[in-house]
Formats: C-alpha cells, sequence, structure tokens
C-alpha cells in the first residue's frame, strides 16, 4: 500500500524530485486514466503547500469537462480558449497566472482563488485534458513550480499510455 512521505526542504527543484518518485510509486502498475488523476490530484493537493484546488479537466466533444480534483466545487465545462485552463490547450502550453484577476477572461470557480497553473496534457492524439492549480496567495507559482508540474504531468500520460480510455479522451 502506498503511503505519502512528507517532503522536508525548502529547495523547489528537490522537493518536485522526491514529488516525482512519490507520484511514480503510486501510479506504478496501474493505467487506468481516471484513478490516476483521482491518485495525481489527491497526492498534489496533500503534498504541496498553500492550494485551494488541485485536478484535472478532460478534453471531451471539444471542451473541457471536470474530471478528478480535490478541493471546492469547480466549474464543469470550459470552452477552449476560455480561461486559463482553456487558453492553456488553445496555445498548448504552460500557463502561469500569479494573479487570476489580472487575467483576462478568467473563469473564477473559486473567489478566493489568487493564482493558477495550468500544464496541458499533451498525449499522442494531440491534448487530453489539463493539469490545473489554484492558490489563494497572489503570485504561489513559479517557473519552479511549472516545470514540477510539467514532470508530474509526463508522469501521469505515461503510466496511462496503455489505457485504452485515454485514447478515446482526445
Amino acid at each position: 500500500m502506498f503511503e505519502a512521505r512528507h517532503i522536508e526542504t525548502g529547495d523547489k527543484a528537490e522537493f518536485y524530485r522526491e514529488l516525482a518518485q512519490q507520484l511514480e510509486a503510486l501510479l506504478h502498475g496501474e493505467t487506468d486514466p481516471i484513478a490516476n488523476a483521482a491518485n495525481t490530484a489527491a497526492l498534489l493537493f496533500q503534498m504541496m503547500p498553500d492550494l485551494n484546488w488541485a485536478g484535472f479537466y478532460m478534453m471531451r466533444e471539444g471542451e473541457l469537462l471536470l474530471g478528478p480534483f480535490q478541493g471546492r466545487p469547480a466549474c464543469v465545462r470550459i470552452a477552449v480558449g476560455a480561461g486559463v485552463c482553456g487558453t492553456a490547450v488553445a496555445r498548448r502550453s504552460a500557463i502561469l497566472v500569479e494573479d487570476v484577476h489580472a487575467f483576462p477572461g478568467h473563469i473564477a470557480c473559486d473567489a478566493a482563488s489568487r493564482s493558477e497553473l495550468v500544464v496541458p496534457l499533451i498525449g499522442s492524439e494531440g491534448v487530453i485534458g489539463v493539469i490545473d492549480l489554484d492558490s489563494p496567495s497572489v503570485a504561489r507559482f513559479d517557473e519552479a513550480d511549472q516545470a514540477g508540474i510539467e514532470r508530474v504531468a509526463a508522469i501521469y500520460l505515461a503510466a496511462c499510455a496503455q489505457a485504452p480510455a485515454l485514447a478515446r479522451a482526445s
């Protein structure tokens, strides 16, 4: 049985190395995209300080649909190009927002959110979804967080690569 270990370091690069090792152990041998997204969101929410939401939106019929997450109830559907998540899909790149109130078209699912980091999940068939992190603090995320969550996305995608449901999601 997997049990998350508290990561004791002030160094973000080391934090994300240890988080990646724990995520690989947690997802080892499981290919189901929903189960892996649920466990990934739970691990991120448990291990990362100063988050109020951590989760997934998955592409379904041309829009983002709410997937597994930790935090308050969230927006269910987001159009490609709308908000931070939809913009990340349209650009096919991560978006780091220091203050969501300054982001044109930000979708406020939780009024407490002040900063956001969104990393697209890009599979062989294109963007299949995003990992979305919100914080109640302005400028919570930086480039080290982006690089760390991009690694998390790669681990998630690798674990799910053999799942037939992932191919249908795109």
